[in-house]
């Protein structure tokens, strides 16, 4: 029942504010604008679209109002006017009152909020879907002041979003159970990693823990900055951090008065982006401009800042590795490799004809290289991929669905940033050296550490492990041990052998070349 009623909470609210009209009037149809207008009569609906669009998702809660940050950063997909109104979701939700975050700060740390701030500004300078921020300044252990951000939850939170992801599981179960086709895309799985990480997000300890993972993945590139957390004061409902200054990224007027370079800044995402989910499996997946800053200060400037830490994605290294394959084929336009990649997964059936799969992959991409990203979209190529892989029966992975959310976050921020960029091609040499770096030396040694104390461990156990196996196996077995050791004895001479040689023949030729170099002088 409690579903239920959420469920005519959320019709009553489209009514509201004007949705149903909202979505006839976008069809083109003259009979469906004339039912738009029948349906609007009695209600008030002078507010522009936009407006009555962001107030509808804030009056849902914070799942819709993340919804709205998304469709936010897809001017592609949107009219301008309701992708302005949307922005305002990012960072502008409206705020509660400060007297609550004080109450909530005192809660967490014992102790009345003069105590723990030498100044603290009750006016919050952000306020998002889970959280808002506060400015203040505190003094560390070594009597300096320090300026910080505070970030407070807001309250009742947890309560709002279990209805929510009630009716959203509920809708995925029907949907999965009236429909075959949609058990391939796996809903309620979709909906239980949503939940997952919503349900991590309302825990601020845990998005400091990810920001300071972030911190150290990332303190190498010189590219983005990521503020640090003061561990004494982070509680599941306040986070107390290093105050980070920049301006925001959507404000590019003022960035390019600055003088940043913003081709370069729109390139500088795509590499971060594509380090953090390659490199680390580990990356930022709430991307939106409202947690997007760029640093003008002399000492970094042009640098990203990035905020807000409370949805992470991770990946496995199978996960990666594959993905990367499927990257680095389809910038090499190897659609055959592709398809292979999909059968090799396992995400197509056994049995699927890789050319007929590699001739459907060819037809949705092959138009959409050698563009500039204002002419391509990646919501679009996702979207005509997923109706390929209807036919092929692939099997949609939900450890995806958050790389995917913030591939599309990444295409729209770099459509904003630089119309021009091309995608694929700024992609491509990373994507190579990283597939080589997979593959090189480097890899083999990182391994061998990695494994190092394993065997370090293992190897005094061979004897008597190999003792154990001989006693208690059978005859034939153990004659086939023996051999298998002959062999591998033989094997460890000639490898001995070639090693011998090979040191051998270079110090042969530095002998040869100290002898020139006496005889010459």
């Amino acid at each position: 029942m409690r579903r239920f009623y959420r469920g005519i909470v959320i019709v009553l609210v489209a009514l509201r504010y004007g949705l149903d009209e909202l979505v006839l009037t976008s069809f083109q149809k003259p009979w469906l604008r004339v039912v738009a207008r029948v349906v609007s009569i009695g209600r008030n609906l002078d507010a522009p679209r936009g407006q009555r669009l962001r107030e509808a998702l804030e009056s849902l809660g914070p799942i819709f109002v993340k919804f709205g940050q998304v469709l936010s950063t897809r001017r592609d997909l949107l009219p301008a006017d309701i992708a302005d109104e949307l922005a305002w979701l990012q960072d502008r939700v409206p705020p509660f009152d400060s007297k609550v975050a004080i109450a909530t700060i005192e809660r967490a740390f014992r102790r009345p909020v003069g105590e723990i701030f030498v100044q603290f500004d009750e006016t919050p300078v952000a306020s998002a879907s889970i959280a808002q921020v506060h400015f203040a300044t505190i003094r560390d252990p070594g009597g300096a002041v320090r300026e910080v951000a505070v970030k407070v939850l807001r309250p009742g939170m947890r309560g709002v979003i279990e209805k929510d992801l009630e009716l959203m599981a509920m809708m995925a179960a029907w949907v999965e159970g009236l429909s075959t086709d949609a058990k391939r895309l796996k809903p309620r799985e979709v909906v239980a990693e949503f939940d997952k990480y919503l349900h991590d997000e309302l825990d601020l300890v845990r998005e400091a823990a990810n920001a300071a993972q972030l911190r150290r993945n990332m303190s190498k590139l010189e590219l983005v900055m990521i503020p640090e957390m003061l561990w004494d004061f982070c509680h599941p409902e306040v986070i107390v951090m290093e105050r980070m200054k920049g301006v925001p990224i959507a404000q590019l007027d003022r960035l390019r008065a600055a003088g940043v370079d913003i081709p370069k800044l729109a390139r500088d995402g795509v590499t971060i982006f594509f380090t953090q989910v390659f490199r680390d499996g580990f990356f930022h997946a709430d991307m939106h401009p409202g947690n997007i800053q760029v640093s003008l200060d002399p000492a970094t400037f042009g640098r990203y800042i990035s905020l807000d830490f409370g949805i992470i994605g991770t990946l496995t290294e199978s996960d990666k590795e594959y993905l990367a394959q499927n990257f680095a084929a389809f910038f090499r336009r190897d659609y055959k490799r592709v398809a292979e990649l999909h059968l090799e997964s396992g995400w197509v059936p056994e049995g699927t004809r890789i050319d007929e799969l590699e001739g459907a992959i060819r037809t949705v991409c092959e138009p959409y290289f050698d563009r500039p990203l204002k002419e391509i979209s990646l919501g679009m190529v996702l979207m005509r991929l997923f109706q390929t892989s209807r036919r092929f029966h692939v099997e949609i992975q939900p450890q995806l669905v958050l790389l995917q959310k913030t591939l599309l976050n990444i295409e729209g921020l770099g459509r904003q940033l630089d119309p021009e960029l091309d995608l694929w091609h700024t992609a491509k040499p990373f994507l190579e050296k990283w597939m080589s770096d997979q593959i090189g030396p480097r890899k083999l040694l990182e391994q061998l550490r990695a494994e190092a104390p394993r065997y370090a461990k293992l190897l005094p156990q061979l004897p008597r492990l190999l003792h154990d196996f001989l006693e208690n196996r059978p005859a034939d077995h153990r004659r086939e041990l023996m051999e298998l050791l002959a062999a591998q004895k033989r094997t460890n001479r000639l490898l001995q052998a070639i090693i011998y040689g090979g040191i051998g023949f270079v110090l042969g030729l530095i002998a040869m070349q100290v002898l020139v170099r006496v005889r010459l002088f």
